[in-house]
C-alpha cells in the first residue's frame, strides 16, 4: 500500500489540532481540501480514524494507533529538515578531514582558523594521516575529503586538486653556518639524516630522489611527525629536509641554517582528493572552496 505523505502530515495536524478547520489553518489550506484528503485515508487505510463532532474531532481507537506512530515519524522527519536548514545556513554540521603533517602546517591550519571563524557551528574533526592513510580514507568514504603532499596515487573515482607548490631544503645547526658554496648530494648524504619514517610519503619521495643520484637513503633517526625534525636538527642529532616555509622562521632567527645544494630538489605539491561516490556536504564543499 503506497499512501503519500501528504496525508500522513495532514492526519497529523488534524490529530494535534483536534479540528479540520485549525489544522487547515496551520497548512494554509481550506477546510474542504483537509476533509477531502482525510476521507481519501480513511478509504486507502479501509477504516475510521475520526469522529466528527459540532465540537471538533476525536480520534478513533485507529486513529489512535496510527497517530502514536505518525507523530514519531513527523517528528524525526521535521527534525531532519530542520538539520538540513541549519546545515545550508552553516549554522551546524560537522566535517571530518583527514591531513598529512606538511599539508597541515602548511596550508589546512590558517584556512581552519579563518572558517571556524566564519562558521563557528559547523564542528571540525581533523585526522592525522600518511597521505596512504588519507587516501584510503577517502576511499572508502570515513573523511569528507584529505589534503595531502604528493607523491600520492588517486584512481577513479578518487580525484585530486592541486592547491599549492612548495620547496623543500636542507637544514643543519651552527655547525654549519659558515658553509658557503653549495655541497652535492652526496657529500650531504655523509652526514647523519633525520628523516619521516617509512610508511610517509615523504621517505618515498626522498628515497627516489637519493635512488636518481645513484645513492640509497639511509636516515641515522626516523620520526613520526615534521614536528619532530626541527628540535632534532637544532640539538646536532643530524641534519634533515624540511619545507623553506616551515623553517624560514627559525633560519631567520639563526636557530637552524640552511645549507645550500647543487642538486635541485623537485618542488612537491600540497593536494586536496576526493571521491565523488560521495558527494560532500554543504559545509564540506564551503571550506573545499576557501582552501581553493
Amino acid at each position: 500500500m503506497e499512501i503519500t505523505y501528504d496525508y500522513y502530515r495532514i492526519f497529523y495536524y488534524v490529530a494535534m489540532y483536534k479540528s479540520f478547520s485549525k489544522a487547515a489553518k496551520a497548512l494554509m489550506s481550506n477546510q474542504p481540501n483537509v476533509t477531502h484528503f482525510m476521507n481519501n485515508l480513511e478509504n486507502q487505510l479501509g477504516c475510521k480514524l475520526f469522529v466528527r463532532s459540532n465540537r471538533g474531532v476525536t480520534l478513533t481507537a485507529e486513529g489512535q494507533k496510527l497517530y502514536q506512530h505518525v507523530s514519531i515519524a513527523y517528528q524525526h522527519i521535521h527534525t531532519a529538515e530542520m538539520e538540513l536548514a541549519n546545515e545550508q545556513s552553516m549554522e551546524s554540521g560537522s566535517i571530518t578531514i583527514s591531513a598529512s603533517e606538511i599539508a597541515l602546517h602548511l596550508l589546512l591550519l590558517p584556512i581552519l582558523g579563518k572558517f571556524h571563524k566564519k562558521y563557528p557551528g559547523i564542528r571540525l574533526r581533523i585526522l592525522n594521516h600518511s597521505t596512504p592513510q588519507a587516501i584510503q580514507a577517502v576511499r572508502e568514504g570515513v573523511v569528507d575529503f584529505a589534503v595531502v603532499t604528493t607523491p600520492l596515487k588517486a584512481k577513479k573515482p578518487l580525484k585530486s586538486i592541486s592547491l599549492m607548490e612548495f620547496q623543500e631544503i636542507v637544514v643543519g645547526n651552527e655547525t654549519f653556518a659558515d658553509i658557503q658554496e653549495a655541497i652535492c648530494l652526496e657529500e650531504i648524504a655523509k652526514n647523519p639524516l633525520i628523516c619521516l619514517g617509512k610508511q610517509s610519503t615523504t621517505y618515498e619521495f626522498y628515497s627516489k630522489f637519493f635512488l636518481e643520484h645513484n645513492l640509497v637513503l639511509e636516515p641515522d633517526t626516523e620520526v613520526e611527525t615534521i614536528d619532530q625534525v626541527l628540535p632534532m636538527i637544532m640539538n646536532g642529532l643530524g641534519i634533515g629536509f624540511l619545507p623553506e616555509p616551515f623553517a624560514r622562521n627559525v633560519i631567520n632567527e639563526k636557530k637552524v641554517y640552511e645549507i645550500p645544494m647543487v642538486e635541485t630538489i623537485p618542488k612537491r605539491e600540497i593536494c586536496l582528493v576526493e571521491n565523488h561516490n560521495f558527494p560532500p556536504s554543504i559545509a564540506a564543499e564551503t571550506l573545499k572552496k576557501m582552501l581553493m
